[in-house]
């Protein structure tokens, strides 16, 4: 049996077609969940429009990680924002599953199905 190391966890700015994003990498759990939100909350504090987050590369997300997702979908529905999350399937989309979030949350499978459904911010 092979084992594998753990991912490390990075957050780093990743735009989608022009809309402000992060992409996540690693393992998100209780450790990491602090560095995770206050990197969402700079983010979406310094952009307009639709917000994108890519959690393509999450190896493992917890529950404190959830609580940071769904923390940016209020911040973001506050000035009547989206918060694109591109999940594909994989342990990070069965956590939302059985937490029963799917339908509080907008899904894509990839990137390009995130920027295929963007409609352009207004400018302030």
């Amino acid at each position: 049996m092979t084992e594998h190391a753990p991912t490390i966890f990075a957050v780093a700015r990743a735009d989608v077609d022009g809309a402000p994003g992060l992409a996540v990498r690693g393992e998100v759990d209780v450790s990491v969940s602090r560095v995770l939100e206050q990197a969402v909350d700079a983010a979406i504090r310094g952009s307009v429009g639709a917000f994108v987050l890519d959690l393509c590369d999450v190896a493992f997300l917890d529950s404190t990680g959830l609580g940071v997702i769904l923390r940016a979908r209020a911040l973001l529905a506050r000035d009547e924002r989206e918060l694109a999350i591109v999940c594909p399937p994989g342990s990070a989309r069965r956590l939302f599953e059985m937490a029963g979030v799917t339908d509080l949350l907008v899904l894509y499978e990839t990137r390009e199905d995130v920027a295929a459904a963007l409609v352009p911010a207004e400018p302030r």
